[in-house]
């Protein structure tokens, strides 16, 4: 760069000269022909005297050089400092972007470090928390083998249940029964039993059931099976050993489909007992009472039964069932010109000492169960089929040509049948989160044996034709929870319709609650029967039919202990019950009881 700066400089200093002397060479020929022409003398500056001037012009132009090189030498020095700051910032900066992308660097390192401390923590944290689970899950599985809740076993849960219970029952009129109350059997005045009270204590009510529950696929398998102690063998007695037998209660299984459908068979409750949540197996809404016959309108039966439920959304159900018929009756002055059953075949398993009806089809209940968001709401039908074989001839009539001349005989024996239904509607509330309310109702032709009294589902016309009876069950209850208490009353009553006919060839009153029957012994007390004494004389005269029965109960349970162990509790029971028979002869016999019932019972946790 200073070169190149010299150089110019050099030649434009050239150029000044040789201008000048090319002036001075132009100058001399024109001044020496002045002279020629004009004058000898000379009148411009010697030659001296422009070398002179020339040389001051060249020192002047040199000065201007030097002047000009110093210029270009001090701006080479600002430049080179210029270049020399250039560089030291140019270094600064490259050191600067060096730390930039350094810290950058350490910054990207550093938030990886904490995204890895996150995650590290995030570790410790879940590892915690398994750690925790996991440990909890052992102390768990250590609790549950030293106190199991259930017991789980080639991929099902077994869960053992039940009671253990010590009752007693106080009656003021004996009726020669446990704590399971024989409510059609309360006597009537005249009865010497009526006179007298009884007391009996018992632990037959105790209760063992098992629960197993396995699952595959979408289905939930079930089994269930429960008994207790109220049953009597041919040795069973009160006198040393009360060697009691054990009763099968409920037993049956269970598939429920994810999809809402379920099917159940086996022995259980009745489809029409109430239930609490749905049609549920294991649910059904029981009276808190102590007595196992329950309470008085309360409509029930545990039998065999193969059933269908369909749940719509947990708020609708709707169930059919089939289930094991049986034939009650009750009849007076009828002949015997018909039969439905018999004595049970010891051979075939049944009770020889009991009566069993000879049944064409099985029983036919529908349901549906309404859970709209606040209450529990059922509706309810049973559809029965009674049959009975007729002997026409048994008892032959007036014009005895048909029957070979009035001889008894089978000749034109023929079966009948009848059929009954019924209709019934559930309804339960909570109130206040602590007091439910509950009714109940059932009427129908032939459904008396699903209430708790166990009135007669049929009678007999005069020709042997079985004749159903219209019943009619309702009971309301309320009941206050608290965490360690529950009271309870209850209120209900059962009614069944008299039916009855005069027999054209006896001339007698046949059928169920007669007018015409003989009720004047009903109030006349008589002789033992027998010298044992162990039987107090039967009434004479005294052919009252049930009308009524009516039940009024009060009780409450106290808890003594609720938790992991288990459950213990206590409660007493009164109950007021009322029999009433239709007006026969001599006024309308009743018959009335007062019990109290205690109870002290631990439930397996």
């Amino acid at each position: 760069m200073k070169r190149i700066v010299a150089v110019a400089l050099s030649m434009a200093l050239a150029g000044s000269v040789i201008p000048a002397q090319a002036q001075q060479g132009t100058i001399t020929p024109t001044t020496k022909s002045a002279r020629k022409r004009a004058t000898p003398k000379a009148s411009g500056p010697t030659i001296s005297t422009q070398l002179s001037e020339m040389k001051k012009a060249i020192d002047a132009q040199q000065q201007q050089i030097k002047q000009l090189s110093d210029l270009v030498q001090s701006r080479d020095q600002k430049i080179q400092q210029l270049e020399q700051r250039l560089d030291q910032g140019q270094t600064v900066a490259t050191q600067a972007q060096a730390k930039a992308d350094a810290a950058v660097a350490q910054n990207a390192e550093e938030q990886q470090s904490v995204v890895a401390l996150k995650s590290d923590v995030t570790d410790l944290k879940m590892n915690a928390t398994n750690s925790a689970l996991t440990l909890q899950e052992t102390q768990k599985r250590m609790g549950d083998l030293e106190s199991p809740l259930a017991i789980h076993f080639k991929g099902i849960t077994i869960t053992p249940g039940g009671f253990m219970a010590a009752e007693s029952v106080y009656r003021n009129r004996a009726l020669g029964a446990d704590i399971n109350t024989p409510f059609n059997s309360v006597s009537m005045p005249g009865s010497g039993q009526n006179a007298i009270s009884e007391f009996f204590g018992s632990g037959r009510q105790s209760r063992i059931s098992l629960l197993a529950e396995g699952k595959f696929n979408n289905t939930k398998l079930t089994g269930y099976e429960e008994a207790d102690f109220l049953s009597a063998g041919v040795t069973s007695n009160n006198n040393q050993s009360n060697s009691y037998t054990m009763r099968q209660r409920q037993l049956w299984g269970q598939a429920a489909l994810s999809n809402g459908w379920s099917f159940t068979g086996g022995q259980m409750w009745s489809l029409v007992t109430e239930t609490k949540k749905g049609v549920d197996n294991r649910s059904e809404a029981l009276p808190m009472t102590i007595d196992p016959q329950y309470t008085v309108g309360f409509s029930w039966a545990r039998q065999w039964g193969f059933r269908i439920a369909k749940n719509f959304n947990n708020h609708v159900w709707l169930a059919a069932s089939l289930e094991n018929p049986q034939t009650t009756f009750a009849a007076r002055g009828n002949a015997s010109n018909f039969a439905f059953g018999g004595p049970g075949n010891g051979g075939g398993l049944y009770n020889s000492t009991a009566n069993y009806s000879f049944n064409a089809t099985p029983d036919l209940i529908l349901k549906a169960a309404f859970e709209p968001g606040f209450g529990h709401y059922e509706i309810f039908g049973i559809v029965s089929r009674f049959r009975d074989r007729i002997y026409p001839c048994q008892e032959p009539p007036a014009n005895a040509n048909f029957c070979n001349g009035g001889i008894s005989s089978t000749q034109g024996a023929y079966n009948d049948s009848k059929n009954g239904a019924g209709l019934g509607a559930n309804a339960r509330i909570t109130l206040f989160k602590q007091v439910d309310f509950g009714l109940h109702a059932l009427a129908g032709n032939g459904v008396g044996r699903y209430g708790t009294s166990g009135l007669p589902d049929a009678t007999v016309n005069p020709d042997g034709t079985l004749a159903p009876l219209r019943t009619y069950q309702g009971l309301a209850t309320l009941e206050w929870h608290m965490p360690r208490f529950d009271v309870y009353l209850n209120g209900g009553e059962e009614y069944v319709k008299r039916h009855w006919q005069i027999d054209p060839v006896s001339g007698k009153a046949v059928g169920y609650g007669s007018p015409l029957f003989n009720t004047s012994g009903c109030y006349t007390e008589t002789l033992p029967g027998s010298g044992n004494g162990f039987g107090f004389g039967g009434l004479a005269n005294c052919n009252a039919d049930t009308q009524s029965v009516i039940e009024g109960t009060f009780g409450f349970w106290l808890r003594l202990y609720n938790g992991p162990k288990g459950k213990l509790q206590l409660g007493p029971q009164y109950s007021y019950v009322s029999r009433g028979a239709w007006r026969g002869t001599v006024g309308e016999p009743h018959g009335v009881e007062n019990m109290v019932l205690t109870s002290f019972r631990y439930y397996l946790p």
